[in-house]
Protein backbone atom coordinates (compact mmCIF):
# COMPACT_ATOMS: atom_id res chain seq x y z
CA UNK A 1 0.00 0.00 0.00
CA UNK A 2 1.56 2.97 -0.94
CA UNK A 3 0.71 7.18 -1.49
CA UNK A 4 0.74 9.01 -4.36
CA UNK A 5 4.16 10.64 -4.09
CA UNK A 6 3.81 14.74 -4.21
CA UNK A 7 5.25 18.10 -2.84
CA UNK A 8 2.14 19.68 -2.34
CA UNK A 9 0.55 19.74 1.62
CA UNK A 10 -2.63 17.70 0.90
CA UNK A 11 -5.40 18.30 3.71
CA UNK A 12 -9.01 17.07 3.66
CA UNK A 13 -12.58 17.29 5.24
CA UNK A 14 -14.29 13.93 6.01
CA UNK A 15 -17.89 14.19 7.36
CA UNK A 16 -20.01 11.74 7.80
CA UNK A 17 -23.39 11.31 6.08
CA UNK A 18 -25.33 10.73 9.22
CA UNK A 19 -26.64 14.05 9.52
CA UNK A 20 -27.09 17.98 8.88
CA UNK A 21 -23.67 19.76 9.15
CA UNK A 22 -23.58 22.30 11.87
CA UNK A 23 -21.34 25.15 13.07
CA UNK A 24 -18.89 22.39 14.78
CA UNK A 25 -18.23 21.16 11.07
CA UNK A 26 -18.77 24.70 9.70
CA UNK A 27 -15.39 25.36 11.95
CA UNK A 28 -13.66 22.34 10.79
CA UNK A 29 -14.47 22.96 7.00
CA UNK A 30 -13.41 26.35 7.26
CA UNK A 31 -10.19 25.77 9.19
CA UNK A 32 -9.33 23.26 7.02
CA UNK A 33 -9.41 25.98 4.31
CA UNK A 34 -7.60 28.36 5.99
CA UNK A 35 -4.78 26.04 6.58
CA UNK A 36 -4.47 24.89 3.21
CA UNK A 37 -4.28 28.13 2.06
CA UNK A 38 -1.80 29.56 4.21
CA UNK A 39 0.74 26.46 3.72
CA UNK A 40 -0.09 26.41 -0.33
CA UNK A 41 -2.41 23.13 -0.40
CA UNK A 42 -4.57 21.46 -1.84
CA UNK A 43 -8.11 20.11 0.10
CA UNK A 44 -9.88 17.05 -0.27
CA UNK A 45 -13.33 15.96 0.60
CA UNK A 46 -13.84 12.36 2.21
CA UNK A 47 -17.21 11.07 2.57
CA UNK A 48 -16.72 8.81 5.64
CA UNK A 49 -20.00 6.42 5.10
CA UNK A 50 -19.06 2.98 6.47
CA UNK A 51 -22.28 2.78 8.59
CA UNK A 52 -24.81 1.55 6.85
CA UNK A 53 -27.09 1.88 9.08
CA UNK A 54 -26.64 5.88 9.26
CA UNK A 55 -25.40 7.39 6.27
CA UNK A 56 -28.10 8.40 3.84
CA UNK A 57 -27.99 9.84 0.62
CA UNK A 58 -29.85 13.29 1.57
CA UNK A 59 -27.38 13.81 4.12
CA UNK A 60 -24.30 13.59 1.43
CA UNK A 61 -26.12 15.63 -1.11
CA UNK A 62 -26.72 18.41 1.88
CA UNK A 63 -22.90 18.20 2.50
CA UNK A 64 -22.27 19.12 -0.64
CA UNK A 65 -24.45 21.80 -0.32
CA UNK A 66 -23.85 23.33 2.47
CA UNK A 67 -20.29 23.61 1.97
CA UNK A 68 -20.50 25.30 -1.15
CA UNK A 69 -22.63 27.80 0.47
CA UNK A 70 -19.96 28.54 2.32
CA UNK A 71 -17.54 29.20 -0.60
CA UNK A 72 -15.35 25.93 0.18
CA UNK A 73 -14.12 24.59 -2.67
CA UNK A 74 -11.97 20.86 -2.46
CA UNK A 75 -10.24 18.61 -5.51
CA UNK A 76 -12.20 16.61 -7.19
CA UNK A 77 -13.27 13.73 -7.20
CA UNK A 78 -14.69 12.67 -3.73
CA UNK A 79 -13.61 9.81 -2.19
CA UNK A 80 -16.57 7.88 -0.68
CA UNK A 81 -15.48 5.14 1.86
CA UNK A 82 -18.14 2.54 0.72
CA UNK A 83 -16.57 2.67 -2.33
CA UNK A 84 -13.67 0.97 -0.80
CA UNK A 85 -14.13 -1.32 1.59
CA UNK A 86 -11.86 -4.16 -0.24
CA UNK A 87 -9.29 -2.00 0.43
CA UNK A 88 -9.72 -2.01 4.15
CA UNK A 89 -9.85 -5.18 4.00
CA UNK A 90 -6.22 -5.74 2.30
CA UNK A 91 -4.96 -3.47 5.73
CA UNK A 92 -6.80 -5.89 7.78
CA UNK A 93 -5.73 -8.56 6.27
CA UNK A 94 -2.34 -7.76 6.51
CA UNK A 95 -2.83 -6.86 10.48
CA UNK A 96 -3.96 -10.60 10.79
CA UNK A 97 -1.00 -11.96 9.35
CA UNK A 98 1.05 -10.70 11.67
CA UNK A 99 -0.97 -12.18 14.59
CA UNK A 100 -2.18 -8.59 15.82
CA UNK A 101 -6.04 -9.10 15.57
CA UNK A 102 -8.58 -11.58 16.71
CA UNK A 103 -12.26 -12.05 16.43
CA UNK A 104 -14.41 -11.17 18.86
CA UNK A 105 -18.29 -12.52 19.27
CA UNK A 106 -19.26 -10.37 22.30
CA UNK A 107 -22.13 -8.44 22.04
CA UNK A 108 -22.66 -5.32 23.92
CA UNK A 109 -24.36 -6.69 26.63
CA UNK A 110 -21.95 -9.29 27.15
CA UNK A 111 -18.98 -6.84 27.40
CA UNK A 112 -21.11 -5.03 29.38
CA UNK A 113 -22.08 -7.89 31.95
CA UNK A 114 -18.13 -9.06 32.03
CA UNK A 115 -17.09 -5.49 32.69
CA UNK A 116 -19.84 -4.97 35.34
CA UNK A 117 -18.71 -8.69 37.14
CA UNK A 118 -14.72 -7.50 37.19
CA UNK A 119 -15.77 -3.66 38.48
CA UNK A 120 -17.48 -5.35 41.41
CA UNK A 121 -14.22 -7.68 42.11
CA UNK A 122 -11.50 -4.69 41.58
CA UNK A 123 -13.43 -2.08 42.53
CA UNK A 124 -12.64 -0.11 38.89
CA UNK A 125 -11.95 -0.86 35.76
CA UNK A 126 -10.40 1.30 33.12
CA UNK A 127 -12.12 2.86 30.29
CA UNK A 128 -10.72 4.79 26.79
CA UNK A 129 -10.68 8.24 26.03
CA UNK A 130 -14.26 7.92 24.60
CA UNK A 131 -15.66 6.51 27.73
CA UNK A 132 -15.77 2.89 26.78
CA UNK A 133 -14.40 0.38 28.88
CA UNK A 134 -11.88 -1.41 28.62
CA UNK A 135 -12.74 -4.94 26.60
CA UNK A 136 -11.89 -7.55 29.28
CA UNK A 137 -10.60 -10.65 26.33
CA UNK A 138 -13.00 -12.65 26.57
CA UNK A 139 -12.54 -14.00 23.34
CA UNK A 140 -8.54 -13.56 22.74
CA UNK A 141 -8.68 -16.92 25.07
CA UNK A 142 -10.89 -18.59 22.79
CA UNK A 143 -9.11 -21.62 20.91
CA UNK A 144 -8.94 -21.56 17.29
CA UNK A 145 -11.73 -24.60 17.81
CA UNK A 146 -13.73 -22.43 19.85
CA UNK A 147 -13.59 -19.63 16.98
CA UNK A 148 -14.16 -21.91 13.79
CA UNK A 149 -17.31 -23.51 15.69
CA UNK A 150 -18.51 -19.98 16.54
CA UNK A 151 -18.19 -19.17 12.90
CA UNK A 152 -19.73 -22.12 11.62
CA UNK A 153 -22.66 -22.05 13.50
CA UNK A 154 -23.39 -18.68 11.90
CA UNK A 155 -22.13 -15.82 14.17
CA UNK A 156 -20.36 -12.61 13.11
CA UNK A 157 -17.58 -11.26 14.94
CA UNK A 158 -15.76 -7.54 14.91
CA UNK A 159 -12.14 -7.87 14.89
CA UNK A 160 -10.08 -6.27 18.01
CA UNK A 161 -6.16 -5.04 17.68
CA UNK A 162 -4.55 -7.09 20.46
CA UNK A 163 -2.82 -4.01 22.31
CA UNK A 164 -0.43 -6.04 23.87
CA UNK A 165 0.73 -8.01 20.78
CA UNK A 166 1.13 -4.45 18.68
CA UNK A 167 3.29 -3.00 21.76
CA UNK A 168 5.33 -6.02 22.11
CA UNK A 169 6.60 -5.05 18.53
CA UNK A 170 8.03 -2.43 19.12
CA UNK A 171 5.85 -0.04 18.57
CA UNK A 172 5.38 2.04 22.02
CA UNK A 173 7.82 4.74 20.97
CA UNK A 174 5.86 6.71 18.27
CA UNK A 175 4.85 9.52 17.80
CA UNK A 176 3.68 12.59 15.75
CA UNK A 177 3.86 16.42 15.10
CA UNK A 178 1.38 18.51 16.44
CA UNK A 179 0.67 22.12 15.09
CA UNK A 180 -0.65 24.19 18.09
CA UNK A 181 -2.06 27.47 18.02
CA UNK A 182 -0.17 29.77 15.88
CA UNK A 183 1.04 26.56 13.90
CA UNK A 184 4.28 26.33 16.21
CA UNK A 185 5.25 22.36 15.75
CA UNK A 186 5.38 20.22 18.85
CA UNK A 187 6.34 16.52 19.22
CA UNK A 188 3.91 14.57 20.76
CA UNK A 189 4.29 10.98 22.21
CA UNK A 190 1.22 8.39 21.38
CA UNK A 191 -0.67 6.75 23.72
CA UNK A 192 -2.18 3.85 22.26
CA UNK A 193 -2.55 1.73 25.37
CA UNK A 194 -5.22 4.01 26.70
CA UNK A 195 -7.82 2.35 24.01
CA UNK A 196 -7.09 -1.71 25.43
CA UNK A 197 -7.88 -3.74 22.29
CA UNK A 198 -10.02 -1.74 20.41
CA UNK A 199 -12.44 -2.44 17.58
CA UNK A 200 -10.69 -2.29 14.50
CA UNK A 201 -13.45 -4.15 11.83
CA UNK A 202 -17.27 -4.01 13.27
CA UNK A 203 -20.01 -7.30 12.70
CA UNK A 204 -21.21 -5.84 9.71
CA UNK A 205 -18.27 -4.08 7.98
CA UNK A 206 -15.05 -5.02 7.58
CA UNK A 207 -13.59 -1.48 8.67
CA UNK A 208 -13.75 0.53 11.55
CA UNK A 209 -13.42 4.53 11.81
CA UNK A 210 -9.87 4.13 12.80
CA UNK A 211 -8.64 1.68 10.51
CA UNK A 212 -10.39 3.55 7.39
CA UNK A 213 -8.95 6.59 8.11
CA UNK A 214 -5.46 5.68 8.34
CA UNK A 215 -5.41 4.04 4.82
CA UNK A 216 -7.67 6.86 3.61
CA UNK A 217 -5.02 9.35 4.47
CA UNK A 218 -2.74 6.93 2.82
CA UNK A 219 -4.03 6.51 -0.15
CA UNK A 220 -4.87 10.49 -0.41
CA UNK A 221 -1.34 11.11 -0.04
CA UNK A 222 -3.04 13.28 3.31
CA UNK A 223 -0.01 15.12 4.47
CA UNK A 224 -1.89 17.77 7.06
CA UNK A 225 -4.53 16.27 9.19
CA UNK A 226 -6.72 19.32 10.61
CA UNK A 227 -9.68 18.26 12.87
CA UNK A 228 -11.12 19.08 15.98
CA UNK A 229 -9.74 18.59 19.78
CA UNK A 230 -12.34 15.75 20.84
CA UNK A 231 -9.65 13.61 17.77
CA UNK A 232 -6.54 14.73 19.63
CA UNK A 233 -6.62 11.03 21.66
CA UNK A 234 -7.93 8.55 18.66
CA UNK A 235 -4.11 9.81 16.97
CA UNK A 236 -1.99 7.37 19.31
CA UNK A 237 -3.83 4.86 18.25
CA UNK A 238 -3.70 6.04 14.27
CA UNK A 239 -0.35 6.43 14.43
CA UNK A 240 0.06 2.98 16.12
CA UNK A 241 -1.70 1.28 12.84
CA UNK A 242 -0.08 3.79 10.21
CA UNK A 243 3.35 2.30 12.02
CA UNK A 244 2.11 -1.19 11.74
CA UNK A 245 1.37 -0.90 8.30
CA UNK A 246 3.98 1.36 7.40
CA UNK A 247 2.11 3.59 6.47
CA UNK A 248 3.24 7.33 6.01
CA UNK A 249 2.67 9.97 9.25
CA UNK A 250 0.92 13.17 8.62
CA UNK A 251 0.97 16.63 10.56
CA UNK A 252 -1.50 17.11 12.94
CA UNK A 253 -3.21 19.64 13.86
CA UNK A 254 -6.20 19.90 16.46
CA UNK A 255 -8.33 22.50 16.57
CA UNK A 256 -10.95 23.99 19.51
CA UNK A 257 -14.38 22.67 19.41
CA UNK A 258 -17.65 24.65 18.82
CA UNK A 259 -19.58 24.57 22.02
CA UNK A 260 -22.97 25.73 22.84
CA UNK A 261 -24.61 28.52 25.40
CA UNK A 262 -23.89 26.37 28.42
CA UNK A 263 -20.60 24.47 26.85
CA UNK A 264 -21.33 21.57 25.07
CA UNK A 265 -20.10 20.55 22.33
CA UNK A 266 -22.42 21.28 18.85
CA UNK A 267 -23.44 17.37 17.86
CA UNK A 268 -25.86 16.00 15.89
CA UNK A 269 -27.56 13.77 18.54
CA UNK A 270 -28.00 16.73 20.61
CA UNK A 271 -30.03 18.80 18.06
CA UNK A 272 -27.26 21.58 17.22
CA UNK A 273 -28.81 23.98 15.02
CA UNK A 274 -27.45 22.84 11.29
CA UNK A 275 -26.41 25.42 8.58
CA UNK A 276 -29.44 24.60 6.85
CA UNK A 277 -31.89 26.09 9.34
CA UNK A 278 -29.27 28.71 9.56
CA UNK A 279 -29.51 29.40 5.73
CA UNK A 280 -33.37 29.26 6.08
CA UNK A 281 -33.54 31.97 8.96
CA UNK A 282 -31.72 34.48 6.78
CA UNK A 283 -28.52 34.19 7.89
CA UNK A 284 -25.34 34.40 5.56
CA UNK A 285 -22.44 32.59 4.84
CA UNK A 286 -20.32 35.33 5.10
CA UNK A 287 -21.91 36.14 8.62
CA UNK A 288 -21.06 32.05 9.44
CA UNK A 289 -17.77 32.57 8.77
CA UNK A 290 -17.28 36.58 10.43
CA UNK A 291 -19.12 34.33 13.81
CA UNK A 292 -16.58 31.37 13.28
CA UNK A 293 -13.43 33.98 12.53
CA UNK A 294 -12.77 33.30 8.98
CA UNK A 295 -14.12 36.69 7.68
Amino acid sequence: MSSPVSTTPILRFAPSPNGYLHLGHAYSALRNESVAREIGGQLLLRIEDIDPQRSRPEFEQAIYEDLAWLGIEWVEPVRKQSQHLSEYEIALERLAERGLVYPCFCTRGDVAAAVDKLAAASGSWPRDPDGSPFYPGTCKQLSDQDKDRRVASGLHAAMRLDMQAALARGQDKIGWCEYFAGYEPRDVNAEPSLWGDVVIARKDVPTSYHLAVVVDDALQGVTDVVRGMDLFNATSLHRLLQSLLDLPAPSYHHHRLIEDDIGRKLAKSAGSPTLRSLRADGVTATEIRAQLGFA
